[in-house]
């Protein structure tokens, strides 16, 4: 089933923290490749619920974490709302005025940089479509709210960094953990252009972040965010497999530039 319009279907880490980290093999293949141009040629991928199954990990942490102070954790099934949204928030939220928001990401962060991200699963297709992408030219740069020292961890665990021209992700502190900021910081840092770019994400927060820079967005309903989310949201597309991305990506034509009177 090809893509479709939403109206028409209802210890922190080993790597230092920086926002971005170069894929040099990468760099060093763009020079062979050529996009359409007459549509985009950079796409910004989201990580957790887009290219993995990230929830045994970042639930069970943040389960523990709630333990931790004394809080009786959800049953799993009900708290894949965290997975995509910046955490301390979700523990804001759901520890709710009774702890430490800071105190469970500590906590959290604990057990998950050591063994938590990697408890994940890359789903099908993902690998194929990045390399059918790059193959045709497009330009790949990760966008995850995720803090950059695990998800270059994670990438590199899986075996996805290979297709990335460069990974961008939040800092520990939370400098971009409101993702708008992160890819203002990559359209700033790449020297791209909104209009040349797409994202690809499952949650509404992808879309929003996106949207702000007049970016749009190709949903991934294999996600958390599910196709009435992400509709709410104004992507520009779903997709229910990710061997649809390409053809989504390339049915998006690149936006006309308003010129000056």
């Amino acid at each position: 089933m090809p893509p479709r319009l939403p109206s028409e279907i209802a210890d922190e880490g080993r790597a230092p923290e920086v926002a971005r980290r170069p894929n040099t093999q990468a760099l060093r293949d763009e020079g062979a490749l050529t996009a359409g141009s007459n549509g985009r040629s950079a796409l910004l991928v989201d990580l957790d619920g887009t290219l993995t199954d990230p929830a045994e990990g970042i639930v069970g942490c943040f389960r523990l974490a709630l333990e931790t102070l004394g809080r009786t954790a959800p049953p799993a099934a009900e708290l894949h709302w965290i997975i995509g949204p910046p955490l301390r928030g979700c523990f804001a939220e759901a520890l709710n005025g009774e702890g430490d928001p800071e105190e469970a990401l500590k906590i959290y962060r604990g057990r998950y940089s050591t063994e938590g991200l990697f408890e994940a699963t890359v789903y099908d297709g993902v690998k194929e479509t990045l390399a059918d992408l790059r193959a045709a030219g497009t330009r790949l740069f990760l966008c995850t709210a995720k803090p950059l020292v695990y998800a270059a961890r994670i990438l590199s665990h899986f075996d996805l960094e290979r297709h990335f021209e460069a990974a961008y992700g939040d800092e520990l502190g939370g400098r971009f953990q409101d993702k708008a900021d992160l890819v203002a910081h990559i359209l700033a840092s790449e020297g791209l252009e909104a209009d040349d770019c797409c994202m690809w994400g499952d949650r509404k927060h992808d879309v929003l972040a996106a949207s702000r820079h007049r970016i749009p967005t190709i949903g991934a309903l294999w996600g958390y965010g599910g196709a009435d989310e992400l509709r709410a949201a104004g992507a520009a597309a779903l997709c229910e497999s990710p061997s649809h991305v390409p053809a989504a990506f390339r049915a998006l034509p690149r936006a006309e530039r308003t010129r000056p009177p």
